[in-house]
């Protein structure tokens, strides 16, 4: 396994081992023992799979409180992950970082607790997985506006419009939203 520090303090890239022959692949998404030994010692209590066409703008989401830590990947198709530093005490405050999950990459991200997260789907029928550090709390739940010009976030929308559901046309500007300490 590979791990790769991004540039924001906190989210991840991993590149799982990958084991490949003439009949498909084989890859460990998730051990305990390993991925503590690499420093990230998480418990996760709760896995979730979302299916979208291309084009679905998933995000900014947070909780607070009960913020969630995730662990993401994508089994078919490909998105556009970002993660957004919502710690008021980071020096990141407010930045974004990015990076591209396929099924042909068989990258993973890991987007800790006290970030905003969303996902631009970038083929048709993308199959996105993560597993979370804590359950869902609809009370809890927030939404960055994925648009926000005091984020500039760059998604590569390349000249069309996002589908968002109604929540996500909600999401606060960065000033606005419930972050963290």
């Amino acid at each position: 396994m590979n791990i790769i520090p991004c540039a924001i303090e906190g989210p991840l890239i991993i590149e799982p081992a990958v084991f490949g022959d003439e009949r498909g692949f084989f890859l460990e998404s998730w051990n305990a023992a390993k991925f503590a030994e690499a420093g990230l010692d998480i418990a996760f209590v709760q896995d979730n799979h979302s299916r979208s066409q291309k084009g679905v703008l998933r995000g900014m989401h947070f909780q607070n409180p009960g913020p969630q830590g995730k662990l993401v990947r994508v089994v078919s198709g490909a998105v556009f992950d970002v993660a957004v530093d919502l710690r008021k005490s980071s020096p990141t405050f407010g930045k974004w970082v990015g990076v591209e999950l396929s099924a042909a990459n068989k990258r993973m991200f890991w987007v800790p607790q006290g970030f905003a997260h969303g996902f631009l789907t970038l083929e048709d029928g993308t199959d996105f997985l993560y597993k979370c550090d804590a359950p869902y709390a609809p009370q809890s739940e927030h939404s960055l506006a994925w648009d926000d010009p005091d984020v500039g976030i760059e998604w590569p929308l390349d000249g069309i419009e996002p589908q968002l559901s109604a929540k996500d046309r909600e999401g606060k500007p960065l000033g606005a939203v419930e972050a963290f300490a």
